[in-house]
Order: structure tokens, then sequence, then C-alpha cells
């Protein structure tokens, strides 16, 4: 419905009036508290000085949300980085079984000594799955003669041997590394020094 079918209603105009002047007559009725105690009103240089101010803030603000932004851009970046990286340590964990059961039966080929085609054939295998981890940054944690270190060695038992005490002195299962992450620890039995 316009404002011309009801004649007793204001227009627009008046309105508009009407509130600006309630608002303006609000203003006078607060205290400014921008002046001082002796109500002398903001000198220029002092606007000047409180608006450079602000601005100073308000930059410094901006600057601090926007270097905020692009630390969490990095962040997130290499955190994708490293999910692509390590995508493949699950796969990584299952290949090192399959390479385990080829290297059981290579020493079984050895003992029995019968089919040397069969033991040729699973050496090949043998290597080609290693040249396959190489390929992909798999790389063995060297356990034999090394100190002990928890970080890539799993101890499960201990015995006396020719090996310093707190040094591996045997490796019942090798341990692997993808890039710089453990896949799987060695596991090793740790030398208590000569008997």
């Amino acid at each position: 419905m316009s404002d011309e079918s009801n004649p007793d209603r204001p227009s627009a105009d008046e309105e508009f009036e009407a509130t600006d002047a309630a608002f303006e007559s609000q203003l006078d009725d607060e205290p400014d508290s921008e002046t001082d105690a002796s109500e002398q009103p903001e000198t220029r240089d002092e606007e000047m000085e409180r608006l450079r101010h602000t601005a100073a803030e308000a930059e410094k603000r901006v600057l601090m949300a926007q270097a905020e932004a692009e630390n969490f851009r990095k962040r997130m970046r290499r955190d994708f980085e490293d999910q692509l990286k390590y995508a493949a340590v699950p796969m990584v964990g299952d290949l090192l079984e399959v390479r385990d059961n080829l290297l059981r039966a290579l020493e079984a080929a050895d003992q029995s000594d019968q089919s040397s085609s069969l033991k040729e054939g699973v050496a090949m295998v043998a290597k080609q799955l290693a040249d396959t981890l190489t390929k992909y940054g798999v790389r063995e944690i060297p356990a034999e003669g090394e100190v002990f270190d928890p970080n890539f060695h799993e101890a499960i038992s201990q015995m006396p041997g020719d090996q310093p005490s707190g040094n591996v002195a045997h490796v019942a299962l090798s341990g692997f590394m993808m890039h710089e992450r453990v896949v799987r620890p060695s596991q090793v039995v740790v030398s208590t020094g000569p008997a």
C-alpha cells in the first residue's frame, strides 16, 4: 500500500527528518566522552593524532591477521604434503610381510638344495621386491652391532655376547623406514656384554 492511499501517515521524507531530529537530540543529551574535564572540544591537531593512532592500530591488526592467515596456509600445505608422502605406509607394511616370506623360502631352499631353479626364481622375486621398496623410499634400518635405540629397535630379549653391553647382538626381524618414518622397528636381541 502506498503513502498516497493513507493521508494520515507521514511521507518517507517526513519520517526520515523526524528520526534524524530525534537522533540529534539524543546525541545532545549524552555527555561527550571525548571532551576532557574542562569541556573543551578537541583541537584539529588532537583529532588528527587520535585518527592517526586509530589508523595505525587498525593497520597493525590487519597485518597480524594477514600473517596468521599465511601461517595457517603454510601449516595446511605442510600437513597435506606429509599426508601424501606417507600415504603408502600401510601398503609398505604389507609388502614387508611378503618380503619376509620370500626370504624364509630362500632359507628353506638353501637347506634342501633339491631345486636350484626354485631358489633362483625366488631370489629374483626377492631382488625385484627390494628394488621396488627402494624406489619408494623404503630402506632397512641398520641394527646388527649398532647401539640399541628404542626409536628404531624393539628388544625381544637380552643375552651375553661378543658385542658390548647395550649393543644389538642379533637381529630377529629386520626393521624398515619410509623416508624419515619408521614403518616397522627391528626386532633385536640386546647384548648384556661378554659372559
